[in-house]
């Protein structure tokens, strides 16, 4: 991913937010048989002082990528969307796409069948908290007997990054009012409105203008 000093972001803490709120990754391995691709969610790993990141995949994926023997690219996309060159006051103008992404890459660890369930675990359980009742992977005995039959079709895996490159293009490089211009575009009925995009923008540039 190209990178540009107006829209690179380092900040840890942001990095972590995106993660958390798109969890689904997509993973990217140059393998010896060519290029592989495959979509998973991911979680961050609290048990490390390092941003690592936990997930698994399904067998014979960590086949298909040769997972361990070289680096692997974990994408995450946040929100995204059309900017239109109407939107702005400028002439000429062309229009743009806003968009935030995180790459993750280095060499995964391999996780025993152990450690793999206990992430298999915290996973659901990520992601069954936001329900009004959630169910647990070992909620019942009947459930956790299940989970753990159907664990040893899965591969856990560690991936504690040595590259990250993060990007958040959310229009830092044009005026004020520009921006509030697409902000409010963006917060209307246009083909190209999108709550999730304008909720973004609002974060980065409110964090700008407060630290003006």
């Amino acid at each position: 991913m190209r990178q540009n000093p107006s829209f690179a972001l380092g900040e840890r803490a942001e990095i972590e937010r995106i993660i958390r709120e798109n969890p689904w990754g997509t993973f990217v391995s140059n393998a010896s048989t060519g290029l592989v691709a495959s979509h998973y969610p991911v979680i961050l790993d609290d048990t490390r002082e390092e941003l690592s990141i936990v997930s698994h995949v399904g067998r014979p994926d960590e086949q298909l990528h040769e997972l361990g023997e070289h680096e692997l690219l974990v994408i995450l996309q946040g929100p995204h969307g059309y900017i239109s060159s109407s939107w702005y006051d400028a002439d000429p103008a062309v229009p743009t796409w806003n968009f935030v992404a995180v790459h993750l890459s280095g060499v995964p660890e391999i996780l025993g069948a152990d450690e793999n369930l206990q992430v298999l675990e915290k996973l659901v359980d990520h992601f069954e908290r936001e329900l009004p009742n959630p169910r647990q992977m070992r909620g019942t005995l009947e459930d956790e007997r299940y989970a753990e039959r159907i664990s040893s079709g899965t591969v856990g895996l560690r991936l504690t990054p040595t590259k990250i490159v993060a990007k958040q293009k959310m229009s830092q490089n044009r005026p004020d009012h520009i921006v509030d211009s697409i902000m409010t575009e963006l917060g209307g009925d246009s083909p190209y409105a999108s709550p999730a995009l304008l909720r973004e923008m609002q974060l980065v540039h409110d964090r700008r203008r407060a630290a003006r």
